[in-house]
């Protein structure tokens, strides 16, 4: 066909997310991508300039704050970013007449719901991290008329940027014995596979409004570091003695809270997407056979 390439403006481009949006996209796709330090969100009249300029078909916001402990003592900061900032993008894409992907989180949930979080349910927020992003869903849902794409992931790590992964992996060659929380639910996501579900949504004009997006299964962070060390070790990325001990919440308290269960239900997305996720720990292995590649270039 001679359709012209897609235009797609990628923020947060030097964060995990944003690296595998980069490296996921089709050879087609003409891409316009700005790191923290080239575009800052939060400053409306930037964006209304970088938008201006470059006229993108697809703003896709992966620029986020998302250290969520520090969220606490930095509530401007985080509302600054995910709230205003992704309504300056929602605004900004209006006026260009562009559609905006927003990427948020299952953070915005309490975790005291026995099943699977279903988009529709109602959002609780438990810290200023998941109120930031809840409140940045309702100002782009506003900004748009309800018509932008907004998905929810959770627990995401990749070879790139610091994560869960890669912190137990090193904590782990410190030979430190690990203790990690076993009563916080959820699924682990690597962060390429949500980029290529996102390009695969950037071909679906159609669809609209909340979605969820993860790995499947689930599973616990001690759960989580048990699989990693596992893994880690057939990898030989580290010894096979590494040692975690199963903690409750309560033994290391965070500044913010958690919620103790944020699986989100998947199955509207796998259908208006055609797309079938696999299990969290095959994508966790495939993850690190690439951190090996890595290691041995």
């Amino acid at each position: 066909s001679g359709a012209l390439p897609l235009k797609a403006l990628v923020t947060g481009a030097g964060g995990q997310l944003g690296r595998e949006l980069l490296r996921a996209a089709p050879e087609s796709t003409s891409l316009l991508a700005y790191r923290r330090e080239e575009l800052d969100i939060s400053d409306q009249a930037a964006v209304a300039r970088a938008l201006a300029a470059t006229k993108p078909q697809l703003v896709i916001n992966a620029a986020a704050y998302t250290a969520v402990d520090r969220a606490e003592e930095e509530p401007e900061l985080a509302f600054a970013v995910n709230a205003v900032g992704a309504e300056n993008l929602a605004r900004a894409s209006v006026r260009e007449g562009a559609r905006l992907i927003q990427i948020s989180t299952d953070f915005v949930f309490d975790g005291t719901q026995e099943r699977l979080y279903e988009p529709e349910d109602e959002p609780v927020p438990l810290g200023v991290y998941g109120a930031s992003k809840l409140e940045g869903e309702h100002r782009v849902a506003e900004a748009t008329g309800g018509r932008a794409l907004i998905l929810r992931t959770a627990w995401l790590y990749s070879v790139f940027g610091s994560n869960f992964v890669k912190t137990i992996l090193r904590a782990a060659s410190d030979g430190d014995e690990l203790e990690v929380v076993a009563d916080q639910i959820g699924t682990p996501t690597w962060a390429r596979r949500l980029a290529e579900a996102i390009w695969r949504a950037a071909t679906l004009p159609q669809v609209t409004g909340i979605h969820h997006w993860t790995d499947t299964g689930v599973a616990s962070w001690y759960d989580f570091a048990v699989a990693i060390l596992e893994e880690g070790a057939t990898l030989a990325l580290l010894d096979a003695g590494a040692r975690v001990r199963p903690i409750a919440t309560e033994e290391r308290p965070t500044r913010a809270r958690r919620p103790c269960y944020s699986v989100l239900d998947k199955g509207a997305t796998c259908r208006a997407f055609g797309l079938e996720p696999r299990h969290w720990r095959a994508n966790l292995r495939s993850m690190l056979a690439e951190l090996k590649d890595r290691e041995n270039e």
